[in-house]
Formats: structure tokens, C-alpha cells, sequence
């Protein structure tokens, strides 16, 4: 047995397998049985002629099929490729054609869109559908896969070199496949225990999980965001149950707390916590099981953490910084928020710097700002983009091999990391830079904003100004002047939005990140905006 996924799982079938591994709705699986519906996927897809190092897509809602269609690839040592449903045509066509997919396992539901595209991905020769008859002439129904399957095993030896891609969008660009390693992924998000050191071998993985007391988790996220995939793991590891929704809806978040006595939940920043806040408060739920709430992916704002924290008092609210490319790399420190800066401590098992441009680390105190950087296990590089894997990952003058995050940051005294923001969206306006990461959390925290992206415009005086994005609460209103008394209240003067466009709904990447190139058109081209 080595660090890989698959071995690890299927160590664990063996052992425990009696125990549930996963729930969706009214669908549950216990380990043995979650491990078995895998073994006839993965034979299936042995059948079709997908090969290791080939590419699996996933197209799917959460749920069984694609926890089992995940582990199916890595069981015969195929790469799983994560398919936002959020695409529209164009953006299927192009992630199916780079990631050069050989097998698509996806929801009926999506149909049309992947009728659509397959002629456009070359590669892609084998469809699979999940809930209902497919109406694609070729595309075989799941039950059918499962049933043209055999239950046993009998795969060839993995390694801890298989490779495992995780597709990630980012606020400009195209989606880029960050390629991982599975041991560097099994040690760079959490090493089997995220609550202290690594595990030392692959069976003291098997052993823990065995002696461990199995809690009930959950994963609000969808599958297709790295986030969900590696607290699913992250669970298990810990012998534990992963609880799902089919899609993100915060009552039906609370039912599955209530039904399932959830003692542990992972949000992904403001998008979920706002919602479920306000679920909560107007709803009747029983969260008594829950004690920790734990945000990857996405920065909580200091208001609506707040908030949740006055509406769970006994529950930690937990702040995790990381990246698809990096795994898991710090904790936020207390009382640490947008609004007031962003602090972080290390994980201590990681090698987390802040790097000059000549790549070397900056000066605790120092108060100079570099770029964070860690090395070690993280990702390799990107699918198909040698020339942003040369950018992304760099190699200094000792030869230790960096990932640049892109975040901007500097070194407290105390070793803790203050983090500004991405340089890509910095705002230089009048020789200060202004981070839109921290106006954005402002505005939030006004009572009658429902979301709000920051961006930088052209400015004939200061080269650029600072313009705001902003959608109020439905039923709410809300003037520029308003929101201008209250950003001056909290932020400094040239860190106060100069201009102001209201829509009716925000527009964001299909990753639910900031599209800040749609927020600049916006307020360029909007009648309706209102400078100060």
C-alpha cells in the first residue's frame, strides 16, 4: 500500500467497512458498499480502453456517482478531471478539449450543453449518464455501467506518483488542470491528520481510522471544486462520514445538519456563509451536533462572520487559507478579517515564505511586501501551460523549488503573514495601492448590501480610481452617498470608491470567484453610475 488515494480507500473498506462513507440526500454508502460500486465503474471504464494517465471527466451535482465515478479513476489509475456545471457551451468546449478527456461520466441534467460540445473534444469517445435515460444515442446509462462491471478487484499496483488534476478558474483567464502527485496531494492537504503531524506510513493511515470515533461531516461546497474532494478524503481518513447536498440550498444545509447530527460543516467564504445566516436566523433548526464551521477557498468578511458566530456562539468558526496548487498552508488568527487585515499562522508542517523579486524571504518586521510562496508538496504544474507552470513555479539561487501564489503579503515580528490581496487586481491610484479584497469586505458589512466587487478604472488625475460593483439586498435601497459615509468611517480616504454601479445581480465566474474584468466594463459603460 502507498500514499494513494485509492489504496488508502480501499484499506479502509477492508477495515471499516461496515461504517457509512458517504450521504447525499437519501442515498448513503457504507465504505464496503461505496468501494464496490467503484470496483464495477472502474471495470467499465477498463472495458471502454481508458488507460492510466488517461483523463475522466466528471460533470456531475454531488452525490454517490460522483464520489464513486472519483474513485473509480484512481483506482486504475486514471486521472479525474472535475467539470464545472456552471459552463456554458464555450467553456465546456475548451475544458474538454484540454484536458484531453477520454471517458465522460456526467448528469442528465446537463445534457444538452454536453450534446452540444463533444463533437469539439477529440479525445472524448465514451459517455456515461447519471439519473435518468440518456437521449444520446451513445452514452451508456450509469445502472448499466455499474451492471457490465465486476465487484471484485483485481487492478494493477498504484503508486504515489499517479497523478491527480484538480481544474481550477481564477478571477481573469481560462481554467488551468493544477497537476498533483497524489502522496504530495495526500501530504499537502492534511497528511491523513489535520490536527497535527502527518501520518508516518500508509497502514498507521488504516490503523488511526480504525481506532478513531467516527464524527459525521459535511462538505456544503460541490465535488467539482477541489475543496469538496479533499474533505471528503479528509474525513475518511479520520474514519469518519462525508455528508453532501445535491446542490447548495441553506435550508437544506441546516435539514442535513439536523438529520444527520453533522459535527463538523466546510463552507467556502461569504457566498455560503451569508445565506446560511440568514437561514438560520428565520428558520428552526437543531445544530446542536455542530461544533466547528470551518471556511477553505474563500475569505469570510469580519460581518458575516460576526454574524454566524452570534448565531452558533458555541461553535468555532474556523478560517483556513490554501490554494488548489498549494494544499492546505495556513490558519487565519484571531480576530483577523478583510476589514481589519488579513493575518495567518503557518501550518507548522509546511515551508510557507514571503519571497522578494529576487526570491529571497523578506525580513520579519520589515514591514516589505513580496509575493507568497511555499515549497515542498504542492502541485507540479498546470495541464497543457508550460508557459504558466514556468511563471507559477520557480526555482531560487539554493535550489529550492517555489510556488508563487500570486498573494501579496509581508512578515509580522511574531512570524505570522499579513496578506493584502492579489497583485493582479491591485489598484494604483495616485501612487497607493488599494486591494480590492478589503473594500469589498466594507461594503458587505453595510446592512443593506448583498454583494459588492471592487475594481480599479481610468483616471485622468490618479491614473486609476477606485469603483465599486454593488447589489443591494433584495427589497433593500441604498445610495452612493450612503455607502460612501460609511467605507469613510472604516477605511482610509483613497481606499473609498470614487464611482458606484448598482445591478440588480452580480455577475461572478462560473468558480463563484470576483469577475473584476465584467465589474471595469460595468461601471465604464454603466448610465446609471454614480460618482462622489
Amino acid at each position: 500500500m502507498e500514499f494513494n488515494h485509492a489504496d488508502l480507500f480501499e484499506g479502509l473498506a477492508d477495515t471499516i467497512g461496515e461504517r457509512t462513507a458517504v450521504v447525499c440526500g437519501g442515498e448513503r454508502r457504507t465504505f464496503a458498499e461505496l468501494d464496490a460500486e467503484a470496483n464495477r465503474l472502474a471495470h467499465h471504464l477498463q472495458d471502454l480502453g481508458v488507460e492510466p494517465r488517461q483523463h475522466v471527466g466528471l460533470h456531475l451535482y454531488n452525490g454517490v456517482e460522483y464520489i464513486a465515478g472519483l474513485l473509480a479513476a484512481l483506482k486504475i489509475r486514471a486521472v479525474p478531471i472535475n467539470v464545472n456545471y456552471r459552463y456554458v457551451e464555450a467553456e465546456l468546449a475548451y475544458l474538454y478539449r484540454d484536458s484531453d478527456i477520454r471517458a465522460l461520466v456526467y448528469d442528465v441534467e446537463f445534457e444538452p450543453r454536453v450534446a452540444a460540445v463533444t463533437d469539439r473534444a477529440p479525445m472524448l469517445g465514451h459517455l456515461i449518464a447519471v439519473g435518468g435515460p440518456p437521449s444520446i444515442g451513445s452514452a451508456v446509462p450509469y445502472a448499466t455501467a455499474l451492471e457490465r462491471g465486476k465487484t471484485e478487484r483485481g487492478f494493477p499496483p498504484r503508486s504515489g506518483q499517479d497523478v491527480y488534476i484538480i481544474y481550477t478558474g481564477g478571477t481573469t483567464g481560462l481554467p488551468k488542470g493544477a497537476m498533483w502527485h497524489v502522496e504530495d496531494l495526500f501530504m499537502g492537504f492534511g497528511g491523513g491528520n489535520p490536527y497535527g503531524l502527518p501520518r508516518a506510513t500508509p497502514q498507521e493511515v488504516i490503523d488511526e481510522a480504525v481506532k478513531a470515533t467516527p464524527m459525521v461531516m459535511m462538505a456544503a461546497p460541490p465535488l467539482m471544486h477541489g475543496a469538496a474532494q479533499m474533505a471528503t478524503f479528509l474525513a475518511w481518513w479520520m474514519g469518519s462520514t462525508m455528508v453532501y447536498v445535491r446542490k447548495f440550498d441553506a435550508a437544506e444545509v441546516w435539514r442535513a445538519v439536523e438529520r444527520e447530527r453533522v459535527a463538523t460543516l466546510n463552507i467556502t467564504g461569504d457566498a455560503m456563509a451569508r445565506p446560511l445566516a440568514e437561514e438560520l436566523a428565520r428558520g428552526s433548526y437543531d445544530v446542536s451536533s455542530l461544533y466547528a464551521v470551518g471556511s477553505t477557498g474563500a475569505i469570510l468578511s469580519g460581518a458575516v462572520r460576526d454574524r454566524l458566530q452570534e448565531l452558533l456562539p458555541n461553535v468555532m468558526i474556523l478560517d483556513n487559507f490554501g490554494s488548489t496548487e498549494s494544499g492546505y498552508t495556513a490558519s487565519g488568527v484571531a480576530g483577523s478579517s478583510p476589514e481589519k487585515g488579513l493575518r495567518y499562522q503557518p501550518n507548522s508542517v509546511v515551508k510557507l515564505a514571503v519571497l522578494d523579486e529576487r526570491l529571497r524571504p523578506v525580513e520579519p518586521g520589515s514591514g516589505q511586501i513580496g509575493t507568497l510562496a511555499r515549497s515542498g508538496r504542492v502541485a507540479f504544474g498546470y495541464y497543457n501551460d508550460p508557459e504558466k507552470t514556468a511563471r507559477t513555479f520557480v526555482t531560487d539561487e539554493q535550489g529550492t523549488r517555489w510556488l508563487l501564489t500570486g498573494d501579496l503579503a509581508t512578515v509580522e515580528p511574531d512570524g505570522t503573514v499579513s496578506i493584502f490581496g492579489r497583485g493582479s487586481q491591485c489598484i494604483n491610484t495616485g501612487g497607493e495601492k488599494v486591494f480590492p479584497e478589503e473594500v469589498e469586505a466594507v461594503l458587505k458589512g453595510h446592512p443593506a448590501v448583498f454583494d459588492a466587487v471592487v475594481t480599479g478604472v481610468p483616471d485622468e488625475r490618479w491614473g486609476s480610481r477606485v469603483a465599486a460593483v454593488v447589489e443591494p439586498r433584495p427589497g433593500a435601497g441604498v445610495t452612493a452617498a450612503e455607502l460612501d459615509a460609511h467605507c469613510r468611517t472604516r477605511l482610509s480616504g483613497y481606499k473609498v470608491p470614487r464611482t458606484y454601479a448598482f445591478v440588480a445581480e452580480m455577475v461572478r465566474s462560473p468558480a463563484g470567484k470576483a469577475d473584476y474584468r465584467w465589474a471595469r466594463e460595468t461601471v465604464e459603460s454603466s448610465s446609471g453610475g454614480v460618482s462622489i
